[in-house]
């Protein structure tokens, strides 16, 4: 039996566990092959919560007991704490594993993987582009099916130790995307921390008008969608923000920008502003329709990474990781490209 175990039992956490429960039950049950799942959080309730919902099979309350023998450490708390966590796990984990993590940035993850994790583990880092606003309560088998999951694995990563964290993102049904940390840092800061920082100062700026008591009752679908991501955590979005501020700052710099130019167009409409707002208006209704066409879920974007795990030597080399019942779970290679296409996947070239 391979043991996984999970370290934050939040809404991500959980469905990590549900998924690879529901993973190991229909492919691996009554084999070597099958998935103990240990679950930590600092929360007692949320540990309980996911004792209940059946996304561990045991909690535990001590993080080095937790951590003892798995194969497998995933690390799904908030992105500060985790320097923090792998200080403690450190001298409890056996050598040979792997640690990975979903935190939301990843230049000071790596980093603090690089100082405090023994040199006998590899870490690969990784951030599944799926969520919602709800935590524990909010966990389900499927969240990541379809997203895509970045993987920025440390220079020391163990080649079988990238392709064991490439078969847990199989079995949760999840396209995996190599991208360096640098340039990860810059696309999610515009693409999923600025939208966050967006909602957030949105809902400021109303809710504390004094004519919301009376304004909040013409809320509609438009207000509703906008202010979602502002539901979220206060702390989650606070760490983001924290590890990730020169490019966050980079964003909110364009986004003030943007903001500023159609204020100038306001002022002047009885000059080109009228004409102005309207190609502002049009560029981000095209842009967005273009950016519509390559989503395969809701809100999330897939990327064309072709899996670089062919069908022919997908089971053969997974078979061999260290959790290898991950990799019999074959997976479609896209039709219009072919494997290796993602120049920076570390396994590029190699033999399967």
């Amino acid at each position: 039996m391979q043991r996984v175990a999970i370290i934050g039992l939040g809404l991500i956490g959980g469905s990590i566990g549900l998924g690879l429960k529901q993973w190991s039950a229909a492919n691996a049950k009554g084999t070597d092959e099958a998935l103990e799942v240990i679950g930590f959080d600092a929360d007692i309730d949320q540990q309980q919560q996911a004792k209940k919902m059946n996304a561990v099979d045991r909690a535990e309350w001590d993080l080095s007991k937790a951590v003892r023998d798995a194969d497998i450490v995933i690390v799904s708390t908030p992105v500060l704490a985790m320097k923090e966590i792998f200080i403690n796990i450190a001298p409890h984990l056996k050598a040979g594993a792997v640690v990975t993590d979903v935190g939301s940035t990843k230049g000071d993850v790596l980093e603090w993987a690089k100082m405090e994790l023994p040199r006998t583990v590899s870490f690969v880092g990784g951030h599944p582009m799926a969520g919602k606003t709800q935590s524990i309560e909010g966990a389900e088998a499927d969240l990541f099916k379809g997203a895509t999951w970045c993987i920025c694995p440390l220079p020391t990563a163990k080649e079988d130790a990238i392709r064991n964290v490439l078969g847990m993102v199989a079995a949760l049904d999840a396209e995996p995307y190599f991208v360096d940390a640098v340039e990860h840092d810059g696309y999610v800061a515009g693409v999923s921390h600025l939208p966050f920082v967006l909602s957030a100062a949105l809902v400021n700026a109303v809710s504390k008008d004094s004519s919301w008591r009376d304004m909040k009752t013409l809320t509609s679908s438009g207000f509703r969608d906008v202010s979602r991501l502002a539901s979220g955590s206060a702390t989650m979005h606070r760490d983001i923000v924290v590890s990730n501020k020169a490019a966050v700052n980079r964003w909110i710099t364009e986004a003030i920008r943007q903001l500023q130019g159609v204020q100038a167009s306001i002022e002047d409409l009885d000059g080109e502003g009228a004409e102005e707002l309207l190609a502002f208006f049009t560029s981000a209704r095209d842009a967005r329709a273009v950016w519509a066409t390559q989503t395969g879920r809701e809100g999330e974007l897939v990327q064309n990474t072709e899996m670089d795990l062919v069908k022919e030597g997908f089971g053969d080399q997974m078979g061999r990781m260290l959790l290898g019942g991950f990799g019999r779970k074959r997976r479609q290679v896209a039709s219009s490209g072919k494997p290796g296409s993602n120049p920076n996947d570390p396994t590029n070239g190699k033999t399967r």
